[in-house]
């Protein structure tokens, strides 16, 4: 191993990673207190590929008592945040670092955390406990870059590569899988044959994975720039969290307005919205029920009719397995139901479709994002109708900007002006605001407190 590492020093001694001042210090500390230390993980990985990167792991060949005596000494907290795996959390000029001992990892019973760890004297060894090669690295700005799995060869190959034999290595930690995904969807790299292989192997393990672990990772894949592609190629093995996926696979949809099957043009919906967790959700699911709505017409055409009310219950159910907060799942299930209404960019329209989405204008928004990122994804001859998401939008901007009422909250009147109009306490009331927002809307009666008035006195008598 010795040996190995000198050559790979020398290969690799010319390359230089920026890093933070507060970083520097901490390896300089541990240094000086004879402790050798690296830099490792995934802040190694994104330096080399260009990519920004906050969090900055260290790996030491001290013990963590030895570690948060040296810190505390240089007058630095520490948090035992992890310390039954070797791991300490420093505070160093006001930013956290995760400094753990050199490790490998015993039996893995639970498919996720290691039963026990043993501490071992040198970086090779706990490199070899990681999941890709391309996360194998570790850096030191004196000593070079160290790459005993040849991970800077497949960053440049932009492949995902298990260290040593795939199957062991994600049958002791399933959530490896997802994060085999997540990586595809953010990095943009392919998966190693062998090495899917072996995800396809333990995904069946996934179902001892914490709900919360698999919604995180699940949404960091959503987030990820190269989201088509992650979903396109590892739809087997997400599968194993997402089977409803499996109905989409290949499915064609036989209409002039589709080019490609059902999960292929949910995976550019998807890729084609805004990277943000809302209408990224919605996107995955917005389609979901059509195979279940298919039927062909005489002429061999395709229809989805009611596709989306079966697409909200199959979004409602996995965001029910997740663990997304009940808010949030409400409202990725409204710009579902509606993702396929036609909204005509006039003010009437708008208007009625905002107080169709409770008033949310940000959730308009999101559906405005939604319908982009559909037209974009369907065949060519869709892709003018961004346009219309366009033109909502700036009738939006108009509405807001002449702050015209859209919601009961908006209104002139309020329940106490109603029943003062003669209504008596009860539904009447709601019944008549109703009835005063739909007038405003249709631009019937103004929003005005008197004209409203009258307007709710002549409704009360018809």
């Amino acid at each position: 191993m010795q040996e190995k590492r000198q050559t790979i020093d020398e290969r690799y001694r010319n390359y230089s990673i920026p890093l933070p001042p507060y970083a520097l210090l901490a390896l300089d500390t541990l240094e000086r207190a004879g402790f050798e230390s690296w830099c490792v993980g995934g802040f190694v990985r994104d330096a080399l590929l260009g990519r920004p990167s906050a969090d900055i792991d260290i790996a030491t060949q001290a013990g963590w008592r030895d570690v948060q005596r040296v810190f505390e000494a240089q007058g630095c907290a520490t948090h035992e945040t992890g310390v039954a795996h070797g791991t300490l959390t420093v505070v160093v000029d006001d930013h956290a670092l995760e400094i753990t001992t050199y490790r490998t990892d015993g039996a893995y019973t639970d498919a996720r955390h290691p039963d026990a760890v043993s501490f071992v004297r040198t970086i090779e060894e706990d490199l070899a406990r990681r999941d890709f090669t391309v996360n194998a690295l570790a850096y030191h700005p004196t000593r070079g870059l160290l790459d005993p799995y040849e991970g800077i060869e497949d960053l440049h190959a932009k492949t995902l590569r298990a260290v040593g034999d795939p199957a062991k290595r994600f049958s002791e930690d399933a959530l490896r899988i997802l994060r085999g995904c997540r990586f595809a969807s953010q990095l943009g790299f392919s998966l190693e044959q062998n090495t899917y292989a072996g995800m396809m192997s333990c995904k069946n393990q996934l179902a001892r994975v914490s709900s919360e672990r698999v919604t995180r990772e699940l949404e960091a894949l959503l987030l990820g720039s190269q989201v088509h592609g992650a979903l396109m190629c590892t739809v087997d093995v997400l599968a194993a969290v997402l089977p409803e996926l499996v109905a989409m696979k290949g499915f064609q949809q036989h209409t002039p307005y589709h080019i490609y099957d059902v999960l292929e043009h949910t995976a550019y919906v998807v890729q084609n919205t805004p990277p943000y967790p809302l209408v990224r959700w919605a996107a995955l699911f917005h389609d979901m029920g059509k195979p279940a709505a298919f039927f062909q017409d005489a002429n061999g055409q395709g229809h989805f009719y009611g596709h989306a009310k079966i697409s909200r219950e199959l979004a409602r159910g996995i965001m029910g397995r997740l663990t997304l907060s009940p808010a949030f799942a409400e409202r990725v299930l409204m710009l579902v139901i509606h993702h396929d209404e036609v909204i005509e960019p006039t003010p009437k329209a708008v208007k009625r479709a905002l107080a169709r989405l409770g008033g949310d204008i940000n959730l308009f928004r999101a559906l405005c994002d939604l319908k982009r990122g559909d037209a974009l994804s369907q065949a060519p001859r869709c892709a003018e109708r961004t346009e219309l998401a366009n033109q909502l939008e700036q009738e939006l901007a108009r509405i807001l900007a002449a702050d015209e009422a859209f919601t009961l909250k908006r209104l002139a009147v309020s329940g106490r002006d109603i029943m003062a109009a003669g209504a008596a306490q009860g539904p009447t009331v709601g019944a008549a605001l109703a009835a005063a927002l739909d007038a405003v809307i249709d631009e019937r009666v103004p929003n005005e407190q008197a004209s409203l008035i009258a307007f709710v006195k002549e409704w009360l008598k018809s």
